[in-house]
């Protein structure tokens, strides 16, 4: 697994509110501190955080859409916190919903968060809409120099909105990896005013490469070689997480100048991700 470097603050206007059992109260500023990421203050400690993070992608296929060649490849994103990725949507439109994420405490309790998460009625061909959480992940594609390294930044992939549910037991060794799943797939009704959404601890969410959008592009490839495609977990950072540097992997592939995948031909190439001097950026 690779690892992409990706931001560890929240916008400052992030908002907490810590809560008594299940009930929510009035809310206090947090600023850009994570709570979840720098536990040095007593009551932090006891927040059970989740941990995101993002298997190798798995199971490329070169397709064609549309008379464009694609990438194909399943994701998975697992949760090996100390706690649920919860998410509570309340409904803002017809199609949006604003979301708080719940994070479970020591003993008995809860602290609701707001991060600016949003969940949206999300339309997939074939089976209707589903409440999903926007920005779930990302898919990107890059072009590597001889040394491994980044070198140019190609494309990124359309999908963006998960469900997050407990889909796979993926790593049932966990502490607090609950034995059966908790959060069910996403709901289908348009009439709901509010939903949760989440992964339990050792549980999760995965995507076969055919499903929907679960592709990139290649009509950008300028010539052959080896591209890194990397998915990244939660991208924004809208969900507080223990660790926001493990979000990402990457698989190494080779393509041709006319974008047809050729798997096995960068077996020993590593992604060494950008070079020191390189900034990175959010595309």
């Amino acid at each position: 697994m690779v690892l992409v470097t990706l931001g560890c603050c929240l916008a400052a206007a992030a908002i907490v509110s810590v809560a008594a059992g299940s009930e929510q109260t009035a809310g206090k500023p947090v600023g850009d501190r994570n709570p979840c990421g720098v536990p040095k203050i007593r009551k932090e400690r006891r927040l059970l955080c989740p941990d995101l993070t993002m298997a190798r992608p798995a199971d490329l296929e070169g397709d064609k859409k549309g008379g464009v060649r694609i990438l194909r490849a399943q994701n998975s994103i697992d949760n090996i916190g100390r706690g649920p990725a919860e998410l509570h949507g309340r409904k803002t439109g017809p199609r949006g919903m604003r979301a708080s994420q719940r994070v479970d405490k020591r003993g008995k309790g809860t602290a609701s968060f707001h991060t600016g998460a949003r969940l949206y009625f999300k339309r997939i061909p074939g089976q209707g809409r589903y409440w999903k959480f926007h920005n779930a992940a990302r898919f990107e594609l890059w072009s590597l120099d001889r040394d491994g390294h980044r070198k140019r930044f190609v494309t990124t992939g359309p999908k963006q909105s998960y469900c997050l549910r407990d889909l796979v037991h993926t790593r049932p060794g966990l502490p607090r990896s609950p034995s059966g799943p908790v959060y069910p797939s996403c709901s289908q009704d348009p009439t709901r005013r509010h939903v949760t959404l989440g992964t339990s601890v050792g549980w999760s969410d995965v995507y076969p490469s055919s499903y929907h959008e679960q592709y990139v592009k290649l009509n950008r490839i300028r010539g052959r070689g080896c591209y890194s495609l990397v998915q990244i977990a939660d991208p924004k950072d809208k969900i507080l997480e223990l660790n926001e540097k493990n979000n990402a992997a990457a698989a190494i592939v080779y393509l041709t100048r006319n974008g047809r995948y050729r798997p096995g031909r960068c077996d020993n190439v590593r992604d060494r991700g950008l070079p020191r001097s390189a900034s990175y950026h959010r595309f």
